[in-house]
């Protein structure tokens, strides 16, 4: 029995930072970010967005047919709005989902989403009438002027996780490494991540190292058996660093056509930026949309990596209905509608947030944008519309 991603959909705010832009305000070359970072915009997120809101965006495409066969709903993300209820309880109501399923959260970084996938495909092995929804959601904040500021980003990734899956088969070979280490982490009372910027890269390479070379050891499976290789992009430049590594393995023809689809991959993530859980899914999206050349029974490979740290390699395989799932024009009708901030407004807008604090909010209106809102924060307790 095959099962995997059924459906997939993609949400991110509606308004977006030019990157060059930022790059002159702050005195640094274009390039540096363009070029060197690999990114060209930026979501930004107002408070009145945040994993609730993107979340059940993402997913708005359930018939009510899956509604009704759902038996978990399981958000990855590390950008959660409450240290107890999860974020997922927010979503089911917001998308009216049946009450009969389990509805819970999940934290490990950048790879809670994959976390998640995972859980959800054993539940449908388990489970096979029943169907799964995986949301990984996250806003990525490193504070103004900082040195990660140009890695930021906002917006979440729905996959619909079922037996027999019209879009992608994941396959049952995955190999995951854990260690604990400090390359990246968020103390619980702030919402601006600390990062060990040259250190996070060095164990992002090493955890794809080992996890690739045990994979390959284990299946038996070499670089030219994918059609493509997918990678956490919390910039577009680091999954390229780890592609590197390995295009050795190949002769010249193949390493091309590994580097167009790593750029087809890396479409939606160079206008959206970092989505943290979702930045793995955003390019594996990215890839199946902006390929027109892809065919059913490719192999791709998968790599997951949350500092912390938890790597995994896995590979999954596009379905023979995979065009009639994907929905490529409204998603460029979604980033082109977007309206750009200037530097003095992004810069406005990212210090309004939800306080760390028991007072009351309320989100500036000026910025009610998408399918659902963030309204208020009233008596601690947060307060949500469809729009």
């Amino acid at each position: 029995m095959k099962i995997g991603i059924d459906q997939i959909g993609l949400a991110t705010p509606a308004f977006y930072l030019d990157l060059v832009e930022l790059a002159k305000a702050r005195g640094d070359d274009p390039d540096k970010y363009t070029i060197g970072i690999g990114q060209d915009e930026q979501a930004v997120a107002p408070s009145s967005q945040d994993v609730v809101t993107l979340g059940a965006s993402a997913a708005d495409f359930l018939s009510q047919a899956d509604r009704d066969e759902l038996g978990l709903i399981v958000v990855g993300t590390e950008t959660g709005v409450d240290a107890s209820k999860a974020s997922a309880l927010y979503i089911h109501a917001l998308l009216g989902l049946n009450p009969w399923c389990r509805a819970i959260e999940i934290k490990e970084a950048c790879y809670g989403g994959t976390a998640a996938l995972m859980m959800a495909r054993d539940y449908v092995a388990a489970h096979p009438t029943k169907k799964a929804l995986v949301i990984a959601a996250d806003i990525a904040r490193y504070g103004l002027n900082s040195g990660g500021e140009v890695t930021q980003g906002a917006g979440a990734i729905a996959m619909l996780i079922t037996a027999q899956p019209r879009l992608l088969a994941i396959h049952d070979d995955a190999v995951v490494k854990s260690g604990s280490i400090m390359d990246f982490w968020r103390p619980v009372y702030t919402d601006l991540a600390i990062a060990k910027g040259k250190y996070s890269t060095e164990q992002y390479l090493a955890f794809f190292q080992a996890t690739w070379q045990r994979y390959s050891a284990e299946t038996g499976h070499g670089v030219g058996d994918f059609e493509a290789l997918c990678f956490h992009l919390p910039y577009t430049k680091m999954g390229l660093k780890a592609l590197k590594t390995v295009l050795p393995e190949v002769d010249e023809p193949k390493q091309a056509a590994l580097m167009a689809n790593f750029e087809a991959s890396c479409r939606y993530s160079r206008r959206i930026g970092n989505i943290y859980t979702g930045s793995l899914y955003l390019g594996l999206l990215s890839l199946l949309e902006s390929n027109p050349h892809l065919q059913a029974g490719a192999l791709i490979g998968l790599f997951s990596y949350g500092s912390g740290a938890v790597g995994e390699f896995f590979s999954a395989e596009v379905q023979p209905e995979f065009n009639e799932q994907l929905h490529p024009a409204a998603h460029q009708q979604r980033l082109t509608s977007r309206r750009r901030l200037s530097v003095a407004e992004y810069e406005a807008v990212f210090a309004d947030k939800v306080p760390y604090a028991a007072a009351d909010y309320h989100a500036d209106p000026a910025y009610f944008a998408g399918s659902f809102v963030l309204t208020d924060v009233i008596g601690q307790q947060r307060q949500y519309r469809r729009l």
